[in-house]
């Protein structure tokens, strides 16, 4: 209904506004957004993005409404970030058909689109699919379908890795401050604010393989504390940024590699179990979908360039 476009529209204006500059062509943006909550366009689309709740009758209800009416070639995608396609794909009439178009938060701002495709899928979708990612300036990152693909799948057991130093007495600055001095793009505390903890939750436990999830983190979503969106959580946030104290104490020894290893250790079981292709694949992609540090050419790169240079400093001090 058009009550849950508008905020959407509103949002889309603004950012055709900030980055189109000429008022005219924004306007003509706008003109082309068009609200279509009857579903008129469904006939007559080439993609199709679902991106509703993450239930999984929902989603599949929402195909079988769609489905005869979509145009013979036309891709059916989903922009779900943690169900498997082999689980929404089930009912529909061609099922290989069903493609995982996963964007990341916020998507003007993240370059990075995981296209995901089922063991059985059609390789002639995938390339469909990657193609439609590169012509809206996008990278597009072929996966497997498996929890949490790939960067989720990183950023879930670095995330948790941060919340276990706060149980362990390290204050939130400390950790952030020692992760943006590594490289990070922002810390791993205030990410999970901005993503939201409840989500941040989810994704945990969905890759925790059963683990206790840290206490900072139960006795926040106790208390009903979500992050950025409830206006506190590891941070209060105010005006859209988290307070912070100004002088963190200095980090412990070793803290930022000790959180940086689950993160490379989850990739390094991405690449060797078939999700993502390759190594130089795995670290575009966590460099581009998680922002991680460039100029080490990416988690298994810098890991290689760590060991080695270990290696040299050990056969010196020989």
């Amino acid at each position: 209904e058009m009550s849950r476009i508008a905020p959407a529209i509103k949002r889309a204006a603004e950012l055709y506004a900030r980055r189109l500059k000429d008022p005219r062509l924004a306007r003509a943006a706008l003109d082309r957004l068009v609200p279509d909550p009857a579903g008129g366009g469904v006939p007559l689309a080439d993609v199709i993005i679902e991106a509703i709740s993450e239930q999984p009758d929902a989603k599949r209800a929402l195909y079988q409404s769609l489905e005869p009416r979509m145009k013979p070639d036309a891709l059916l995608a989903t922009n779900t970030s943690s169900l498997s396609l082999e689980t929404l794909r089930e009912g529909l009439a061609r099922p290989d058909r069903l493609v995982g178009i996963h964007f990341f938060n916020p998507v003007a701002k993240m370059p990075l689109v995981e296209v995901v495709h089922a063991d059985d899928g059609d390789p002639a979708i995938e390339a469909r699919a990657c193609a439609f990612v590169g012509q809206i300036d996008k990278l597009a990152l072929p996966v497997k379908s498996a929890p949490g693909f790939l960067v989720n799948a990183v950023l879930a057991p670095y995330m948790l890795q941060a919340m276990r130093s706060v149980d362990d007495g390290v204050a939130p600055e400390t950790v952030d401050a020692a992760m943006v001095a590594f490289g990070m793009p922002m810390g791993p505390l205030e990410l999970a604010d901005t993503v939201g903890l409840d989500i941040a939750r989810d994704a945990g436990a969905q890759l925790a393989d059963g683990a206790a999830p840290p206490r900072c983190l139960a006795d926040r979503l106790a208390r009903n504390e979500l992050g950025k969106k409830s206006g506190k959580g590891f941070y209060t946030w105010r005006d859209g940024k988290p307070v912070k104290q100004r002088d963190p104490a200095a980090a412990p020894a070793g803290l930022a590699q000790r959180l940086i290893q689950p993160l490379i250790d989850a990739t390094r079981q991405r690449v060797s179990s078939g999700i993502v292709a390759d190594a130089d694949l795995a670290d575009a992609g966590v460099i581009f979908g998680t922002g991680f540090a460039p100029f080490t050419g990416g988690p298994l790169h810098y890991e290689d360039g760590s060991t080695q240079q270990h290696r040299s400093t050990a056969a010196r001090a020989e």
